[in-house]
């Protein structure tokens, strides 16, 4: 994989480009797509951003979220356009198989893959440019660098900052998490100064859900938590029944899982959901117990080291059950 300077020449002239994230993005994912979208399109580029799967509805709002096209819903349509594209963009990933069902398309892709993530253990070999730092807070800081360290950093605008702010605010715990570095703050003073506001961005974020996921919040918190204190640790687990009692869209369990890091003394929570293909599990830590290496360990996951997903085949009470299994071994990292 080459560096992401190199590829900035190619740039030069109208191409057409294709932008992806990983499935059911979130707001990094599509933050960062739209944001590097709109930059691209005011460069003269043909540009679409396709996801893998379909994303939740607290994103809809959104500068050209609209134009979005889900791979599953407009499969033909997608392909088709991956196929001819000459430039891929594979945004807030680092691993093909993130794109679920996107993935054999993409590794068939003739186009140039470029890579923009800040995970870690990235699958180098899939790309032909880009750039991995795990230091960074979003993958939509990365693209405001990439924007500004390219030759047209003067078209930066407040629509392009709307996009890139909502996913370094999502991914940040709204500036709480500790990779809230200094270049955070002075791209986000940046982003005031061409004149974001915020606090719209904040209240579609967080202030629009429906009724059904409050109660479906206190009846996870209520009767799906166990708090093991022996192992500084929490673990909440959503049977696919309270799924469809309370009509739980994509979307409306983002941030459940760190509700669990709130109690006192808890340094590691886990929340794994009856999806269903599948089990999915949420890692959250404080400090320096590392999820990331749990989850890959123990889930066929991964992502930082405060904060990583896993996947299981099992059922539900056979991969809770490992995992009440394997905790006892990271007794004394957690405490």
């Amino acid at each position: 994989m080459k560096a992401i300077e190199a590829f900035y020449p190619l740039l030069r002239t109208p191409k057409k480009i294709i932008i992806t994230t990983h499935q059911k993005p979130d707001g990094d994912a599509m933050g960062s797509a739209l944001g590097l979208y709109h930059f691209l399109v005011k460069t003269g580029h043909d540009v679409t951003v396709i996801t893998p799967t379909n994303w939740a509805d607290f994103l809809d709002w959104m500068p050209d979220a609209d134009k979005v096209m889900d791979f599953e819903a407009k499969k033909d349509a997608a392909l088709a356009l991956i196929q001819s594209a000459e430039i891929l963009f594979c945004l807030d990933f680092n691993v093909l198989h993130r794109t679920k069902h996107l993935e054999k398309h993409l590794e068939a892709a003739e186009g140039i893959k470029v890579l923009i993530d800040h995970h870690e253990q990235p699958q180098e070999s899939a790309f032909q440019f880009g750039i991995s730092n795990t230091a960074k807070s979003s993958t939509c800081e990365m693209v405001y660098d990439f924007i500004m360290q390219s030759e047209r950093p003067e078209l930066l605008d407040v629509t392009i900052a709307t996009c890139l702010y909502t996913g370094t605010m999502t991914d940040t715990g709204s500036f709480r998490f500790p990779a809230t570095s200094a270049s955070v703050h002075r791209m986000v003073a940046h982003f005031k100064d061409l004149g974001l506001q915020h606090t719209p961005i904040h209240d579609n974020i967080y202030d629009s859900f429906l009724e059904n996921r409050l109660r479906f919040i206190g009846n996870a918190l209520l009767n799906r938590m166990d708090v093991l204190y022996e192992y500084n640790t929490a673990v909440m687990s959503i049977p696919r029944a309270d799924i469809i009692q309370y009509d739980i869209k994509t979307g409306d369990t983002e941030g459940l899982v760190n509700y669990l890091l709130t109690i006192k003394g808890i340094k590691f929570g886990a929340i794994v959901i009856d999806r269903n293909e599948e089990r999915k599990w949420s890692f959250r830590s404080k400090g320096d117990f590392d999820v990331n290496i749990f989850a890959r360990n123990h889930f066929e996951g991964g992502g930082h080291k405060n904060a990583a997903g896993g996947r299981s085949s099992d059922t539900l009470e056979k991969t809770l059950e490992h995992f009440y299994n394997v905790i006892p071994a990271y007794k004394e990292a957690l405490q």
